[in-house]
């Protein structure tokens, strides 16, 4: 059951990535548990994401939205692309992301292409592989975004000035 709803509340971009249904066989019958996957974003560099479960949708929904707004990552952008080429890797699934040239777009899958939306950039190329698992591609993502660095931000750490 996957839905991908876009929200823009207050300037941020809010996506339901995916919405699952589970079910527990009791005396009267069966009773249905959500859980819901969110991306969130105010596309200008910091991103987030989110799971929450409960007994309705709605519910589920806004708790992963919260957690979403609490595990906020800054991710630097250049020129609308990322700064250099880099592996993000969770459980099994292993995202590679590459800086595109201007006027590319986002070559990405359905989850990648949602957290690169809500970071804001506009120009990537990516590649995800041993999974199609909404969740865990959207873990390797942040695992990838939380390893870029801008090339001042290597300079200070490294003490040197490149040219």
């Amino acid at each position: 059951m996957a839905n991908t709803s876009d929200q823009s509340v207050d300037g941020s971009i809010e996506r339901v990535l995916k919405i699952k249904r589970c079910a527990a066989v009791v005396k009267g019958g069966r009773r249905f548990s959500f859980a819901a996957l969110v991306v969130v974003g105010d596309g200008k560099g910091r991103v987030g994401y989110g799971y929450g479960k409960a007994n309705e949708v709605p519910p589920s929904v806004s708790k992963a939205q919260k957690q979403a707004n609490r595990d906020v990552v800054d991710v630097p952008i250049v020129d609308g692309t990322i700064p250099h080429s880099v592996i993000g890797r969770y459980g099994a699934a292993k995202v590679i992301l590459l800086p595109a040239s201007p006027g590319t777009g986002i070559i990405a899958g359905p989850a990648v292409r949602a957290v690169c939306e809500a970071v804001g950039l506009r120009d990537i190329l990516t590649k995800s592989f041993s999974s199609n698992n909404p969740s865990v591609l959207v873990k390797a993502t942040f695992d990838a975004l939380r390893q870029l660095r801008t090339r001042e931000q290597v300079e200070s750490l490294r003490g040197v000035t490149l040219s």
